[in-house]
Formats: structure tokens, C-alpha cells, sequence
């Protein structure tokens, strides 16, 4: 767990940049991670294919919209990691809290809390809402064959974003908002003064990820 404490303690010194949501929507998700001897993984779900749904089929991070029950963003993404997934995050370890994120074109805030589990859980994807969960190594992250792009129209306009293709079976690749959230984590472990003496984020964090900092 000495990694995850080093990760907890960069989280619990960087202060949180939270974004009111005003008009807007205001989802949470949960960044979970497993230390291994081998190294860091993180756990990503696949979205059913639904045509109801705007994240249908997408790579991402379970969560979803705050509803008027949940206390806090980190209430709405247990919530949902419980409805989702059947993972009570009760029984893990709460490391600390990324900076919200308003992506552009999009009317929603996306808060992220991030976790670390003690054991390798059990999971139960609720198949109306996740078609799979599973873990993908830090380390794998760094493989430039992973390294991709996501084409479409948004607003007239053709616009690329940079993507991954996370495992080999998987046809969508990881991209957008995940993306970013998972960005946005590397650069607090980076950027953390602590980690950098230490240098033991270079093993699982910073030389895993630091490839994905591609201009979008």
C-alpha cells in the first residue's frame, strides 16, 4: 500500500478546484485503483449499448448524475458504483478528490473521487447499464500501439480527440471526458513535489501516463 499512500497523501495537499453547476447537470465518478506487486490498475466499465443513452458503449469510469438524495459528489459516485457495479466503496479506502471538469459543448460538471480497494472485489455489472467492468495495468497505458483518436461531428464541425485503446477486445477505445479525468490524475501525482523526490511515481503513474498528454 505504499504507493497508495503516497497517492493519498499528493491528494489530500492539492487543493480542489470545484466548479458550481449552476443550469448545469452534475455527475460523479469513481477513479478505483488496485495495487499489485506487479504495479498499479485501474478499474474501467464498458456502458451497455442503449440508444437512450449519450455514453452508450463508451470506456469510462463508473458514475452517474447526482440526484437529489446524494450529500456529495463522493456520495453520488458510491451511489452509482454500487448500482452499477455492485461494489460497496464503503469497504475500500478514499484517497481524495480530483478537480471537477466542464467539458466544452457539453451542458454537465463531472466530479471524480478517487479510491483504492484492499482486496480484488467481486463484481456485479448491472447488464442494463454496464456490458463490463475490468482492470487495466498502469504500465499497459504506456504501450504507444495504444495510442489513438476519435473522430466525429460536433457541430458542423469535424473534430479529433485524443483516445486509447485500452485492451485489445474492446472496439471503443477510452476517450473524452475519461480521458481527461485519468489526464488530470497523472498531473497531480507529476506535478507533486513529494512523488518527485521520492521518485517512486515513476514506476506506476507518471511514466505510465505521460504519453496521453497529446494536444486535443
Amino acid at each position: 500500500m505504499e504507493c497508495i499512500n503516497r497517492i493519498r497523501n499528493v491528494l489530500n495537499n492539492h487543493p480542489v478546484r470545484i466548479i458550481e453547476p449552476g443550469g448545469r447537470a452534475h455527475a460523479s465518478v469513481a477513479l478505483i485503483l488496485e495495487e499489485q506487486p506487479s504495479g498499479l490498475s485501474i478499474l474501467l466499465i464498458e456502458r451497455s449499448t442503449n440508444t437512450n443513452d449519450y455514453w452508450s458503449g463508451q470506456i469510462g469510469l463508473p458514475g452517474g448524475r447526482t440526484e437529489t438524495r446524494d450529500k456529495s459528489p463522493q456520495h453520488t459516485a458510491e451511489r452509482e458504483t454500487s448500482e452499477e457495479i455492485g461494489l460497496d466503496l464503503s469497504t475500500t479506502h478514499y484517497l481524495g478528490r480530483l478537480d471537477d471538469i466542464a467539458p466544452g459543448g457539453l451542458k454537465i460538471v463531472i466530479s471524480c473521487s478517487v479510491y483504492a480497494v484492499t482486496e480484488h472485489p467481486i463484481l456485479r455489472p448491472d447488464k442494463s447499464e454496464i456490458a463490463d467492468a475490468f482492470w487495466v495495468a498502469v504500465r499497459e497505458l504506456n504501450n504507444p500501439a495504444r495510442i489513438s483518436s476519435v473522430e466525429f461531428i460536433f457541430r458542423n464541425r469535424r473534430r479529433r480527440f485524443p483516445a486509447l485503446r485500452v485492451v485489445d477486445d474492446k472496439e471503443q477505445p477510452l476517450w473524452g471526458i475519461t480521458y481527461n479525468l485519468l489526464r488530470n490524475f497523472n498531473k497531480v501525482v507529476h506535478n507533486a513535489t513529494t512523488m518527485k523526490q521520492t521518485g517512486l511515481a515513476s514506476n506506476y503513474i507518471v511514466k505510465s501516463i505521460e504519453t496521453w498528454n497529446v494536444s486535443e
